[in-house]
């Protein structure tokens, strides 16, 4: 029972990190409650919180308008009971045409099957 827990945690993730890379907010906040959390990771050094589905949306929809060459690639990923770690590196290009990227790792909490909190963490 625990494994498959683990493991349906680690496909909500990956399903999740999918959406983020087809940029679709609609398919993101399918498998987020609605209580949901989300920590950013800027501004530095403890990031924005935002609390509930509403806020979380109007966030990703500003997001990938100012980014819409984000992507973020998994270089790890596992679970743990109803949580799921996993480490990235996401990679943008700016408004002058300048490629960029920066590495972290995001702590994902589930609950009822749905994400319900997204810690993310960024290197330097």
């Amino acid at each position: 029972m625990r494994m498959a827990r683990v493991e349906a945690a680690t496909r909500l993730v990956l399903a999740f990190n999918e959406a983020f890379n087809r940029h679709d907010v609609d398919a993101m906040m399918a498998l987020m409650s609605e209580d949901v959390v989300f920590e950013n990771t800027s501004p530095a050094p403890d990031g924005s919180v935002y609390h509930g589905k509403e806020a979380v949306t109007r966030f990703w929809e500003e997001f990938f308008r100012q980014s819409p060459q984000a992507h973020i690639e998994i270089e790890e990923i596992f679970g743990m009971g109803f949580r799921c770690v996993m480490r990235w590196r996401y990679t943008w290009v700016d408004a002058s045409g300048a490629a960029g990227h920066v590495r972290g790792v995001d702590i994902f909490r589930i609950k009822e099957g749905r994400i319900c909190e997204k810690l993310s963490y960024v290197k330097g």
